[in-house]
């Protein structure tokens, strides 16, 4: 199949080699997205009045595509924040505590619950959710507080955020770009995100442990108190507690929050599998969920200013979703203009017979480069980390998605390089590796975010590279 490239699809990949490039420097690429996006209307527009007004317009088409990811995050964030202030959360998570008697069984029991509750509420809120309560109760047994950290940044910003299998933010982002369905993409990375996953916990483990029965002496003692210090990426580890205890709820009433959230949003679950739910309709589904919550415990716990206060809360969550997929916009706008945005923005410049930049790229570039199976899952690999370096995760999956099509061999591998991209960047950058995205789960633990990422570079890195080699085994 002989694809004619034209001056826009050089372009379009002379600024994908600048964006990594900008990345590898741990630089801010929303500049360089306008001026791609500008350079990208210029040529298609050929007026400068058109090449500026396409930049609003990609924003405009970016934010459709993204809002209803940010709304699901926004309302749960809102959600969280009132569990918290009630002392729900605390109630919920409490009765596991009873699990955690040995090092060992802390550091597996605060993961895999940090994991669950994470699918639900994002690794951020899952944070303040879970962290508060069991962290004393890990330490109290022997668990050093860096432990703790390890295992709530690998089982939720890793295992649990890399697959996103319930709000599936990440995945619509990746299979968007990627011109894929989500289920596709979201069944392909199941076997990735497990052999990641059990690789580097286990790897982790293996070194906390050694690390552990060589040194002696009780673990100090960690402090909690965070109301002094502003964490942008976690708002929910910023309350006083006296903000929590002047709302707390009658017992009786948190223990009957605390037994009804839980089957709600496990009914969610079970409605997802009977009536096929997927995508924009299982978030929808969620969301909603976690609004009429939001109302109900609102209610019960302020009375006559409940109607005000679920308004405060949601605009405390809204404020967080956009704080956090504000910078994601100018660069998802800029590579969705790689796929079906160019010809709804600029009346389809393309030539005849074009399916979009990327695509065009990619089978040109299978025309020109003997690519295979390897190759392609190796730079799916090192383009996922290196888009995760800037600290987001998500900033850079949109790239992601558009390369994966480029290096698919086959329909069926699409989906598996697609993923495998994915795994990488939110394993990089959504909270494991990089120090400033590590402030979450670094503060509530009272450990050093740098610390926190050196422990988790060997076992980060050992996942990825045996993921890599099952992915190009899957393909």
């Amino acid at each position: 199949m002989n694809i004619q490239l034209v001056p826009l699809h050089y372009v379009y990949l002379a600024f994908i080699v600048l964006i990594i490039a900008v990345m590898v420097r741990r630089k801010d690429t929303t500049i360089i997205c306008v001026a791609g996006i500008m350079t990208i209307g210029l040529l298609a527009a050929e007026t400068l009045s058109g090449s500026v007004a396409g930049v609003f317009n990609s924003f405009i088409y970016a934010a459709k595509e993204l809002l209803s990811t940010i709304f699901i995050i926004s309302i749960i964030v809102a959600m969280s924040r009132v569990l918290i202030r009630t002392g729900i959360n605390e109630v919920m998570v409490r009765p596991l505590t009873r699990f955690i008697r040995t090092p060992q069984a802390a550091y597996w029991g605060i993961g895999l619950i940090m994991m669950v509750v994470s699918l639900f509420f994002w690794p951020s809120p899952a944070v303040a959710l879970v962290g508060a309560v069991l962290l004393p109760a890990a330490v109290r047994v022997g668990l050093p507080p860096i432990g703790a950290a390890i295992a709530m940044n690998l089982f939720g910003h890793g295992v649990a955020l890399s697959g996103d299998y319930i709000i599936q933010g990440a995945p619509k982002l990746t299979a968007d770009a990627a011109g894929l369905p989500v289920a596709s993409v979201m069944a392909a990375s199941v076997p990735l995100v497990l052999v990641m996953g059990t690789v580097s916990t286990l790897t982790a483990f293996w070194m906390l442990r050694k690390e552990m029965k060589s040194s002696s002496g009780p673990q100090p003692a960690v402090r909690l108190e965070h109301s002094s210090t502003e964490l942008p990426l976690l708002p929910l580890a910023a309350e006083s507690h006296s903000s929590i205890e002047a709302h707390r709820m009658p017992l009786r009433l948190r223990k009957t929050f605390a037994l009804i959230i839980p089957l709600l949003f496990a009914l969610d679950v079970v409605l997802m599998f009977v009536l096929s739910l997927q995508g924009g309709d299982a978030t929808a589904l969620i969301g909603g969920t976690a609004v009429v919550i939001l109302i109900a415990v609102s209610l019960a716990a302020h009375r006559y200013n409940g109607s005000e206060e679920t308004t405060h809360y949601l605009i405390e969550g809204f404020q967080f979703g956009f704080k956090v997929f504000g910078p994601v916009i100018p660069i998802a706008a800029f590579f969705y203009l790689g796929d079906a945005a160019i010809a709804e923005l600029f009346a389809n410049p393309l030539p005849e017979g074009s399916h979009g930049i990327v695509n065009d790229l990619g089978v040109a570039l299978a025309g020109i480069v003997p690519l295979n199976d390897t190759v392609g899952a190796i730079t799916m690999t090192v383009t996922g980390a290196v888009t995760g370096m800037d600290g987001s995760g998500f900033s850079g999956i949109s790239l992601v998605g558009s390369i994966a099509t480029m290096f698919a061999g086959s329909a069926d591998s699409a989906p598996i390089l697609t993923a495998l991209g994915q795994i990488a960047a939110i394993w990089v950058g959504g909270g494991t590796l990089i120090p400033w995205a590590l402030i979450p789960a670094a503060a509530i633990c009272g450990v050093s975010p740098f610390e926190l990422a050196r422990r988790n570079l060997k076992p980060v890195i050992l996942g990825l590279t045996v993921t890599t080699i099952v992915a190009v085994l899957l393909i």
